[in-house]
């Protein structure tokens, strides 16, 4: 096909790395893309979702099958490009229409003539990767067809958002003398619904690297639970597998914090483990697995990996966000940790940033507090600012994503003064100080970050759909609309952004009341016996004291 017939696709340019460029990648190595397709009636999956987040006991989530129906790719498209690959020396690897997706193999010098890019191999301080630098080029007639091409570049996209506590020999210590919590203890203290195990749910968890061993989990579930074990499955995606590194902290202490969290909270739900490479491409490839999963059939969806909406290229979020549309779609409420280094993000350049994939409209951002608890109740949570030494929550206002219909009255605006997608929506303990007693690779520790709220708030929503027999999905519109379900967060700061009283930058309208939540999502709440949270809502800030007294007697099994 002719130079000419060629065009740059919208949103694929990349400005080169800054690691310095070490050689050319090598021209035989066979290297494998994604193409991400538009799906063939937006408008009425648009319209669908809207009419989901305005009448939600009423209108009916998609099944699988009718999504795929409905939504999957268009067999025209998908034509164009198994075409394209022929005329290109490609191999049609797979073509998933449900999840509007042809995987593509061949040679780095094939792909980089198909494609119209160079790439090169960079030196970082953690190995060396391959990326490609200006825009991808694709046929004219085929560019309103594609979405995304993902897949030449193998930079790492994601960091995952824990952090450690201080570190014990191994097993786990009794409760009463660990320096945190158990998860069912927070969720004691959050007033999550009674009587509830997230039966029929299935919590799918999104990890980019490390992996679990089956006997850790075994072991911690019989000493914090009370209950059977969930089940754990994991799910490679685009090659990777559950491959512990070993060593807590690494991408194993999120993949055990997630699940460990999750299933403690509901043990009654199946925990699927998707694992993907740390790529746009591996990122959002198991977020669509996750989503057209017929076999696990996720309910709710945990993610926390992320890093600044900066570094994101405008194709690979327009990917993203289709994927939440896709989840919604079929009943899945996606979460995600807000990020774990305060209003900057991780970038050095003295400016706000905000963490994707928790600043897209379409998921529910998580920040972090830090609780202090006596007797089962909390006696102080404020903004987890652990800085400068430490983490601090993330969170923030959006420079790409504008303000949502649900942020509307709040209208969010920006250290700058621009106006856009606050984040995050709801918070959690996060403080590693005031964390979660985990176990994996033989060690027990504490662990926090906004890692652990993403699995904590996602087991809530398991339970309270349990309960009420219905997806929430989409649920942001309805959490803007139930102020009685939080706790306002007043004291603190995650650097450019304080709390307050009402929606805040640091930890959203706050954390949760869980009996009030299911109250207000349609369920049968009991009177709850606690003075925070019983039908009003509650500003905690160290209420009438800013105690640091014991967390030791909270009193519930994890």
């Amino acid at each position: 096909m002719a130079k000419q017939d060629f065009v740059a696709l919208e949103g694929s340019h990349r400005d080169p790395p800054p690691e310095p460029r070490i050689a050319a990648a090598p021209a035989q190595e066979v290297i494998h893309v994604t193409v991400h397709l538009r799906d063939r009636q937006q408008q009425q999956l648009d319209q669908h979702l809207a009419q989901l987040a305005q009448t939600p006991a009423e209108t009916k989530h998609l099944t699988r099958e009718e999504f795929a129906e409905q939504h999957g790719a268009q067999p025209a498209d998908i034509d164009a490009v198994r075409q394209f690959a022929a005329d290109h020396d490609l191999n049609v690897v797979a073509v998933h229409p449900e999840r509007r997706t042809v995987e593509l193999s061949g040679t780095v010098a094939a792909m980089g003539s198909a494609f119209g890019v160079d790439m090169g191999l960079h030196q970082s301080l953690t190995g060396v990767y391959r990326a490609r630098t200006g825009s991808v080029q694709v046929p004219k007639d085929l560019a309103p067809a594609i979405v995304a091409v993902l897949g030449f570049d193998t930079r790492p996209v994601a960091k995952p958002h824990f952090r450690l506590g201080k570190a014990t020999k191994a097993g786990l210590r009794p409760a009463a003398d660990a320096a945190g919590f158990t998860p069912g203890q927070i969720a004691s203290l959050y007033q999550f619904p009674s009587g509830a195990t997230g039966a029929g749910q299935c919590i799918a968890l999104i990890e980019l690297g490390g992996g679990f061993r089956a006997a850790d989990l075994q072991q911690y579930f019989s000493q914090v639970g009370g209950t059977s074990p969930p089940t754990v499955v994991a799910v490679p995606v685009d090659g990777t597998t559950n491959a512990p590194v070993g060593e807590l902290n690494s991408a194993d202490g999120e993949v055990v914090l997630d699940i460990e969290v999750a299933g403690a909270v509901a043990p009654g739900a199946k925990i699927a483990v998707y694992f993907g490479p740390n790529t746009e491409r591996g990122f959002v490839d198991a977020i669509l697995a996750a989503v057209a999963d017929q076999t696990n059939q996720p309910t709710v969806m945990s993610i926390s990996w992320g890093s600044s909406e900066d570094g994101w290229t405008t194709q690979a979020l327009n990917a993203m966000n289709q994927a939440f549309q896709s989840a919604a779609a079929v009943g899945i409420t996606v979460f995600a940790a807000a990020g774990d280094n305060g209003s900057g993000d991780s970038v050095q350049d003295g400016q706000a940033h905000v963490d994707f994939p928790a600043s897209s409209a379409l998921v529910v951002g998580c920040g972090g507090t830090s609780v202090q608890a006596s007797g089962g109740q909390i006696t102080s949570e404020t903004v987890w600012n652990d800085s400068p030494n430490g983490g601090a929550t993330g969170g923030g206002v959006s420079d790409i994503t504008p303000v949502p219909a649900f942020q509307q009255a709040i209208n969010p605006v920006s250290v700058t003064g621009s106006h856009g997608r606050g984040v995050p929506d709801v918070a959690g303990d996060a403080d590693p100080e005031t964390g979660y007693q985990v176990l994996g690779d033989g060690t027990s520790t504490v662990v926090g970050g906004t890692s652990a709220v993403a699995p904590l708030w996602a087991a809530l929503i398991a339970l309270i759909q349990q309960k009420i027999g219905r997806s929430v999905a989409p649920l942001l519109p309805a959490l803007y609309s139930a102020p009685t379900a939080f706790t306002e967060i007043t004291q603190g700061s995650n650097g450019a952004y304080s709390a307050g009283p009402g929606w805040n930058a640091c930890t959203g309208l706050g954390s949760p009341v869980g009996s009030a939540l299911l109250a207000a999502l349609g369920g049968t709440a009991p009177p709850a016996a606690s003075t925070v949270g019983n039908g009003a809502k509650k500003k905690r800030a160290g209420r009438t004291t800013t105690t640091t007294a014991s967390r030791k007697t909270v009193g519930a099994k994890g």
